[in-house]
C-alpha cells in the first residue's frame, strides 16, 4: 500500500489535547512541549509547558501541563528590543545540554497588568529553550541594562518611528 506524503505526516505527528487557561482545550504537537527540569522562578513545581500560538501575533502562550490555570504570555525578545543580547554562562546552558548557540530559542515572559498599566516583558529573566531536546530554563542576566519591566508598546512605537 502506498501512503501519500500528507497522510504520512499526519501519522508521524503526535498530538495531545491540552486544557488551556484562555482557549479551552487545544491540540498541541508534542514537539511544542517543553520541560523545565527546575521549573520557572517562583513556579518550581511546574515543569512541563506547551507552546501555543496566541491569537495576537507575535505572542505565544506557554501553558502549564501540570496546572491548566497557569499560563504565561511570551514573546521573542529580539522582536521588541532592537539591541537585545544575553550572555548566559556555559554551566547554566549545560543543564539543558546546549552545545551551540544555534540550538537555543529565547523567550521573554510578558506581563499584562489588570489595571491597564504598560504591557511589559521580562528581559532580565529570559526563558532559554534547547530546540534539540526541548529542555528549558529561566536565567537571570547579570547585565543590569535589561529590566524585568521592559515596556513593549513604547519600544515598538519607537522602533516604528525609525
Amino acid at each position: 500500500m502506498k501512503i501519500g506524503a500528507n497522510l504520512w505526516i499526519k501519522i508521524m505527528e503526535k498530538n495531545m489535547d491540552v486544557k488551556t487557561k484562555t482557549m479551552g482545550t487545544v491540540s498541541v504537537d508534542e514537539k511544542n512541549i517543553i520541560d523545565f527540569p527546575n521549573g520557572l522562578l517562583g513556579f518550581e513545581d511546574f515543569h512541563k509547558y506547551a507552546l501555543i500560538e496566541s491569537e495576537y501575533k507575535p505572542f505565544y502562550w506557554m501553558q502549564s501541563l501540570d496546572e491548566s490555570s497557569l499560563a504565561f504570555l511570551i514573546v521573542d525578545p529580539f522582536i521588541i528590543a532592537e539591541h537585545y543580547e544575553l550572555d548566559v554562562d556555559d554551566k547554566a546552558l549545560s543543564e539543558i545540554d546546549v552545545e551551540s548557540s544555534a540550538d537555543v530559542i529565547v523567550w521573554a515572559i510578558v506581563t499584562v497588568p489588570a489595571d491597564g498599566g504598560p504591557v511589559t516583558a521580562n528581559l532580565q529573566g529570559p526563558v532559554v529553550v534547547n530546540k534539540k531536546n526541548n529542555l528549558a530554563l529561566q536565567v537571570i542576566l547579570a547585565d543590569t541594562k535589561w529590566t524585568t519591566k521592559y515596556n513593549i508598546i513604547k519600544a515598538l512605537k519607537a522602533k516604528g518611528a525609525k
